[in-house]
């Protein structure tokens, strides 16, 4: 079935083992078909330049052996998205192909699926030109989950994934959940003072990140943030993109190995650089906040910055002087660098 925004639902005859046996096992003649089923169909009505989400084994199985191909760094088919274009001319050599044998990484790809997915290359690049998509985004999931989702009252459905499996997480891994609430606060206090703009999706994801960033506290030092960009970076979190997944990958490896860190390099080029300047910001600003709570809550909200010319000012309470130190102190030199800032210095008042 196909849907567009405006129009009605339509149902083809498009199933990849049924083309397999119409085209006598000819990808290209499959390809054929789909166009001639697809001419004049709901997808010419449909807006122009909008993504297609591609859900099916075997559409999942294109994109798996898509990122072999690319080299893609992220092994993950949920929310892969790929231009039009480039998905055409991918499309384009699997059917040109015939089969899977000896192409690179068909090894990987399910032998139940090898034999189905130049007949599902025919189907995709076909809808692709008739509904003139700019983008193709796979899925993970199927029909089923989709079905399920619409049983849901709309109190369920409006509940992010995304932020409530960060809070899972961090009630199942973190030392203490209501620091992350802190840690949002803080965060934000910083962002306010300083004049940084946030989206609301980067506003999302700084609390998802605040929300794991202490899940790692379980594990041996030395693995806390491998570990870490393992459960964020190919965990089973939903409701966030690949360039998502990078963002808070590269803060979580900053706020466990510093901002040095290469655990989390391979999936730097996913994600702008403005969007990797951000998370090296806020995964500096973690290890600023750390050293002061040990992950306790009620701390943060009473400690402020201040922003002075080009200098920035981390205010402590007077009961809370003990705090200031050596190591604090670096510490906030270190982020300040980062953030842009020529000083920093801890003011008690």
């Amino acid at each position: 079935m196909l849907n567009g925004n405006d129009t009605d639902g339509q149902s083809f005859e498009l199933g990849v083992i049924r083309l397999q046996d119409d085209s006598n096992g000819s990808p290209s003649k499959a390809a054929s078909i789909v166009r001639e089923r697809l001419k004049d169909s709901v997808l010419s009505k449909a807006s122009k330049g909008t993504s297609f989400a591609a859900i099916g084994g075997t559409w999942r199985a294109l994109a798996k052996l898509h990122q072999i191909v690319r080299k893609y760094p992220l092994h993950m088919v949920q929310h892969y998205v790929v231009s039009a274009e480039e998905m055409l001319e991918f499309c384009g050599e699997i059917v040109g192909a015939s089969s899977l044998k000896g192409y690179e990484g068909a090894d990987q790809v399910s032998s139940s699926r090898r034999e189905l997915v130049p007949f599902g290359a025919a189907v995709l690049a076909e809808v692709l030109k008739a509904g003139q998509f700019k983008d193709v985004v796979f899925s993970a999931l199927g029909v089923r989950e989709g079905y399920l989702y619409g049983m849901l009252d709309k109190r369920e459905q409006a509940i992010d994934p995304l932020i409530q499996g960060a809070e899972e997480l961090s009630v199942l891994r973190s030392r203490s959940p209501a620091h992350a609430n802190d840690l949002i606060e803080f965060t934000g206090q910083f962002l306010a003072v300083t004049g940084v703009q946030e989206s609301s999706e980067e506003a999302r994801l700084r609390t998802v990140a605040c929300l794991l960033a202490d899940i790692g506290w379980r594990a041996h030092p030395d693995y806390r943030g491998s570990q870490s960009i393992d459960a964020v970076a190919y965990g089973s979190l939903s409701g966030v993109d690949h360039p998502g997944r990078a963002f808070l990958a590269q803060i979580i490896a900053i706020r466990y190995d510093g901002p040095k860190s290469k655990a989390a390099a391979s999936l730097v080029k996913l994600g702008s650089a403005e969007l990797t300047q951000r998370a090296r910001v806020i995964g500096t600003l973690f290890r600023v906040a750390y050293p002061m709570t040990a992950a306790m809550p009620g701390v943060l909200p009473r400690i402020r910055f201040e922003l002075d010319d080009d200098a920035l000012w981390l205010v402590l309470p007077s009961d809370l002087a003990f705090l200031d130190g050596e190591h604090l102190q670096n510490r906030l030199e270190t982020f300040a660098g980062v953030a842009g800032f020529k000083t920093a210095r801890i003011v008690v008042r």
